[in-house]
Formats: C-alpha cells, sequence, structure tokens
C-alpha cells in the first residue's frame, strides 16, 4: 500500500512493512502478555464485524472511558473502519459532564473499564436517550464483556460490508469527537478526520530518534490528542506499545519495559528531577560532591555543546546511573501539554536524554512545531520548529494562529463556536501568544490568562509561573492581581522537599503541612526564592506577597485539567476570600 491516508491504514502499514510479535503489550496477573501486529489487525476485523453485528452504523457515536489499554486500539481502530465516530473521554470527570457530553454527541454505545466508571454511567442512562448498550473491559457484574462483540465478529459475516464501508470513507471524514476539558466553561468537542491525525502522525515519525523493534512506555490518558497521536506514530513505525498498569507504578514498569521513548508532561519530569536530586543530596560526602558536579555540568548544556573528557567522566560516575534509574535505554522522552522549565530540559539533553519539547493543541491534532534532536534542530526556551506542512503566523496582537492539514474540521454543533477561533481563510486562533526566535517557535503566554492591574499594566501569569517553579520549594503556584495595584501569588509549598530540607536545618519535619505552612522560616525562605525570581521581570510583573496554601491543588478537586493545567477560575472562586485578604 502507498502512504496511509486514513487512521486504520496505519495498521495495515505496520502488518506489510514491520509485523512485531509485540506489537501491544500489558500486565494480565502480574505478566506481561503481547499481541502480535497479525492478531492486532485480526481483532480489529473482528471488531468491526462485531460492531456491524450489533447495529452500529457510520456517524454513530462510542464513548470510551478507560485506563490506557490494547483493548482501546482494536475498537479505536475497529470503528474507524465502518464509518463510526470514537469519542475517548476522561475516567476522571463528574456524573454532570458525562451527563452533559453523552447528549451532546449523542452517544450510541459506551466501553468503559472499570466498576466505578460503569455505576457513573448507569446512574446517567436514563437521562441520555440515545446511549442503548455499555460494555465494559475489564469483567464486571452486571455489564457485558466487550469480547462478546468480538465474536459475534469472529466468523467475519460482514466481511464485504466492512470493505464496503472502508472503501467509502474519505481522508477528510470525521473519524474522532474529542472533548477538551477546558480551563473554563463546558467541555466542546473538537471534531477531527483521519486527515488531521494521520498528517500529524506521518510527519512525526520522521522526528522521533527511535527505530523498528524499539519499545515505548505507554502511560499519558489516551483520551487525550498527545498520547493517541504519539500511538499512531509508534504503529506506523514499528515501536513495540507497553502500557503502564496505572500511574503509581510508572517506576517500576520503567525499569521492567526498559523503553526506548515515552511521552510526559512537565510536572512529571519535575517530580523526576527532583527525585534524582534528592537521591544525590543523600549521598556520602564525596560520592554527593563529584553527584552536583556532574549535575552542574548538565545544567550548562547549551544547543551547540561539545562532549568531552569531563562529560564521559560525568557519564560513567553519574549519568549512567541516573538513565538506568529510567529503565537504561531511554533514547528520548516527548513532552507537551504544558511549558517545560528550560533549566529541565537542559539538564535532561545534558545528562544524554533529549527531551522533545513541542507545542500544539487538541484542535491541532495537535503539534503544531517541536524541538528535535535533527541538526539544528533544538533552542532551548521555545517549543521548535514548525511541523512540515504546518504553517504559523502572528495576529496584531501576537496571537498564534496556524493552518494546516492538522487544523480540526470544527466544534461538533457548534458553528458560532467554530466561526469564532477558525477564520474564513482557516487559519485558527489558538488563544496562545508567541514570537518566532529565527526558525523557532516561542510561546509568551494565554492571551485570556493575561490580566491588567489597576494602574492598567498588562500582567502574563505564565511565564512568571514557569520561573518560579524553579524553585525547588515550590510546587504550584497561580499568580493573581486583576484590578489590584500589583502582582500577587498564592503558593503550594514542595512538601516532601520543604520537609527534607527542614531535617538538615536541624529543625522538626514531622508535622502537618498546615503546621509546615506556618512556619516562618519556611515563609521566610520561600519569600526569598520569590524575590530572587522576581528580577527576570519588570516591576510591575514582581509578585508582591505571597500566601502559602496547606494542600495541592489536583485534577479531582477539579482544580487542575486532566492534563494539569490550572483551571485558573476554579481556582479564584474557591480562593475568593484568600486573595481579597491580599489585598485588604
Amino acid at each position: 500500500m502507498g502512504t496511509p491516508t486514513r487512521t486504520f491504514d496505519l495498521v495495515q502499514s505496520a502488518l506489510q512493512n514491520h509485523p512485531l510479535p509485540n506489537a501491544l503489550n500489558a500486565k494480565v496477573n502480574g505478566e506481561w502478555v503481547a499481541m502480535s501486529t497479525e492478531e492486532f489487525k485480526s481483532r480489529i476485523d473482528k471488531m468491526s464485524n462485531g460492531l456491524i453485528e450489533i447495529g452500529i452504523k457510520p456517524g454513530d457515536k462510542i464513548a470510551t472511558i478507560t485506563n490506557n489499554r490494547p483493548e482501546w486500539n482494536i475498537v479505536n481502530y475497529a470503528a474507524a473502519q465502518i464509518g463510526a465516530i470514537i469519542c475517548p473521554i476522561y475516567p476522571t470527570i463528574s456524573e454532570a459532564e458525562y451527563k452533559f457530553i453523552f447528549n451532546d454527541a449523542e452517544m450510541k454505545m459506551a466501553f468503559v473499564s472499570s466498576q466505578d466508571l460503569l455505576d457513573k454511567i448507569v446512574a446517567i442512562k436514563d437521562e441520555v436517550p440515545t446511549l442503548e448498550s455499555i460494555y465494559c473491559f475489564d469483567q464486571l457484574k452486571g455489564c457485558e464483556h466487550w469480547t462478546a462483540i468480538e465474536k459475534k465478529g469472529e466468523g467475519l459475516p460482514h466481511d464485504i460490508q466492512v470493505t464496503e464501508l472502508k472503501n467509502k470513507i474519505d481522508t477528510k471524514d470525521l473519524v474522532t469527537i474529542i472533548y477538551t476539558s477546558g480551563t473554563t466553561g463546558k467541555p466542546k468537542g473538537v471534531m477531527l478526520s483521519h486527515e488531521n491525525l494521520v498528517t500529524n502522525c506521518i510527519e512525526g515519525v520522521k522526528l522521533l530518534p527511535v527505530e523498528k523493534g524499539e519499545k515505548a512506555l505507554s502511560f499519558l490518558p489516551l483520551c487525550h490528542v498527545f498520547e493517541r497521536t504519539l500511538l499512531n506514530v509508534y504503529i506506523y513505525a514499528g515501536i513495540s506499545i507497553y502500557y503502564a498498569e496505572s500511574l503509581d507504578t510508572i517506576g517500576d514498569n520503567i525499569k521492567e519495559v526498559k523503553p526506548h521513548i515515552f511521552t510526559a508532561v512537565p510536572r512529571l519530569i519535575e517530580k523526576v528531577y527532583d527525585k534524582i536530586l534528592l537521591g544525590g543530596s543523600q549521598k556520602p560526602f564525596p560520592l554527593k560532591q563529584i553527584f552536583f558536579w556532574a549535575v552542574k555540568r548538565a545544567n550548562s548544556y547549551h544547543e551547540n555543546y561539545q562532549r568531552g573528557f569531563l562529560d564521559r567522566f560525568a557519564e560513567k560516575l553519574v549519568y549512567s546511573k541516573i538513565k538506568a534509574g529510567l529503565g537504561g535505554n531511554v533514547k528520548t522522552i516527548v513532552s507537551g501539554s504544558a511549558a517545560l522549565q528550560p533549566r529541565l530540559a537542559k539538564f535532561f539533553w545534558g545528562i544524554g536524554i533529549p527531551i522533545l519539547e513541542g507545542y500544539g493543541l487538541t484542535e491541532t491534532s495537535p503539534v503544531v512545531s517541536v524541538n528535535t534532536t535533527l541538526k539544528d534542530g533544538l533552542k532551548f526556551g521555545t517549543v521548535g520548529k514548525l511541523l512540515n506542512g504546518v504553517e504559523v503566523k502572528m495576529a496584531s496582537d501576537g496571537e498564534i494562529l496556524v493552518k494546516g492539514p492538522n487544523v480540526m474540521m470544527g466544534y461538533y454543533q457548534q458553528p458560532e463556536l467554530t466561526n469564532q477561533v477558525l477564520d474564513k481563510d482557516g487559519w485558527f486562533h489558538t488563544g496562545d501568544i508567541g514570537v518566532f526566535e529565527g526558525p523557532f517557535l516561542k510561546i509568551t503566554d494565554r492571551k485570556k490568562e493575561m490580566f491588567k492591574t489597576s494602574g492598567g499594566k498588562y500582567v502574563a501569569p505564565q511565564p512568571i509561573e514557569n520561573k518560579m517553579k524553579e524553585s525547588q520549594f515550590i510546587e504550584q503556584i497561580i499568580v493573581v492581581g486583576e484590578g489590584e495595584k500589583h502582582a500577587s501569588a498564592l503558593i503550594v509549598p514542595a512538601f516532601q522537599f520543604v520537609r527534607d530540607w527542614l531535617k538538615e536545618q536541624g529543625q522538626e519535619a514531622n508535622i502537618s503541612n498546615e503546621e509546615l505552612v506556618k512556619l516562618k522560616l519556611v515563609r521566610d525562605t520561600i519569600d526569598k526564592e520569590v524575590v530572587k525570581y522576581n528580577q527576570n521581570f519588570g516591576k510591575v510583573e514582581q509578585i508582591k506577597k505571597i500566601v502559602l496554601l496547606d494542600k495541592e491543588w489536583t485534577v479531582e478537586d477539579g482544580e487542575l485539567t486532566p492534563t494539569m493545567k490550572l483551571k485558573r477560575k476554579v481556582i479564584h472562586e474557591r480562593f475568593k476570600e484568600t486573595i481579597e485578604g491580599i489585598y485588604k
């Protein structure tokens, strides 16, 4: 076959060009179980037949609410082959949000993985008139197992029909609706075509320093287009996919699988970095000195860095041990969803694990630009060069506008909303502010997140927050001050680091978070950190007052989106009195 033009063509291409004995791998009863490319393709076809048998027609919407697992891929490509529309949904949202999405998309069937998710969907079923059936991936009481559909398709009773449906599917046809978590308002259904996803995948393959037969670990949610596109890349490139059991087992799974590549959000990379430094700080004196000498060396990495004898020495004594903690084989980490601090990027490039930081949105399928290991492919502090075929220009106010085969079809059943962001010439208005530094794109802020002080000066909170988080004492931060005379911040300390630091100071550390944030020593130290990082900003942008909070913001509590972005509106509402108290 030629170059794939539809998502299911990627699997056919993999089968023809690089079939693997271990294309998809998952832990079952404590053991890794492999599925070959051949079995993968066969099960997709059975599933397509089974879906037709139970009455699924082109255009029908199918919800998938699950952890990462091979079953998701089978259902995803099987639905695509017959023209049905997969709507992957986060497992962490509320019943009310499920009800809204199910009714908005007119969902006909749903696949869920676990009992708690089944309970949520059963609870809303009577309020979703279009929902006919629910199937489960795990064996759950009172719910038909997904393999029942596969069994209905085993004799391939609709094989000719599947072929006919596939032949009718065009690259520009709708293949998925992804509901964006959104930092404000109700979720929007982003409509993506086969072309959107496939072009992003094919261009992405060219940029990854991994080879056929190598291994990827998957743990970021598959309902997010970032991980989904990378999985398309892995399948097309012949890279074996291993699904982590859960977010809690990532460390163990990395050591077992020894992956060559995985994706991560900056928050996870920050936690890995902090753990590395903590481990080094606990070494005996001479080893500790060598460790921090090597870390300093890694931190000095730059785009034109030439490795020499001292780097080989640092590699042997320090870097190789850090890499062994990540399985020993990692060639690259792909980072997206939020801004990565340049100091973290420099450190990982310095120790020999390049982080490919990119930029994109659900509406752009997602990749717009990315830093790479290719010649002249990296510039720290930017989100890299544009993906081949993607165009970017800046509006008069600095907003990034994107055009290309990756730009969405629009928002489902929301033409007015679509017209607000997608102009008549096909330019998508991202809501992000940016500049070009040569061929490299740099994001400077979110248009909607900028606020004006009472003095009429604009403050862009994101660059300030990203800089402040370089402090090991600061875990989370939100900059506030809309309509006030100066910028302030709510800060969640890095509790584990602060406790370890307190012990080193000879202070009592076995105390609650509530007691910890009240300690004068902690307060004064974080104040000093803020003053230090304030020097990077103009007077108007500098944080004048801070409040320390005793609890982290979480997805479960609704303060973060599932991709770990701050829900500013929610945080502002919850801490309204605290913020008002700063300015009284």
